[in-house]
């Protein structure tokens, strides 16, 4: 594990949540993701057992803020809904570009920005279902063009 880390908790299906440091960069591996316990011990968890890895502000296990948007998000990108295998739901905003995807599972922004979380990643493993709820800021969208310069200028020679 290299010397960039961040704070995390990690809630599992069937476990107690394990908080501790992972890499932003690196954390997920073929055989799940890489934990440093707050113990000093480096632990790889199947993404089986994975439910969230949360990139949090401080070591709180409780999960703090919203869980779905009260209005469409203003940010730029794929507001989705992900559904997880014990029927619990959660919303969040992925980046539309697809080269951004990660083979493992989904990195959202979730709805509360005050909130103790500020990046989640989900692992496909823990998903029933994944579904686009709406494309914010999608450049297709047509911008209004210019009004055409039609007055008479007042100071004009």
């Amino acid at each position: 594990m290299a010397a960039s880390t961040k704070k995390a908790i990690l809630r599992r299906f069937e476990k107690e949540p394990l908080v501790g440091y992972v890499n932003p960069l690196s954390f997920v591996q073929p055989a799940g993701v890489e934990v440093l316990s707050l113990e000093g011990k480096l632990v790889t968890v199947p993404f089986e057992e994975i439910k969230t890895v949360s990139f949090v502000r401080e070591f709180e296990t409780a999960d703090g803020g919203r869980r779905v948007f009260h209005t469409r998000p203003k940010m730029e990108g794929l507001w989705v809904t992900l559904q997880f295998r014990d029927g619990e739901a959660i919303e969040g905003v992925i980046p539309n570009n697809l080269l951004q995807f990660e083979p493992y599972g989904f990195s959202i922004i979730p709805p509360d920005p005050y909130s103790n979380q500020q990046r989640v990643f989900v692992p496909r493993a823990a998903l029933r279902s994944a579904e686009v709820l709406g494309v914010v800021g999608s450049p297709l969208r047509k911008r209004a063009k210019a009004a055409p310069k039609t007055q008479i200028g007042l100071f004009d020679e």
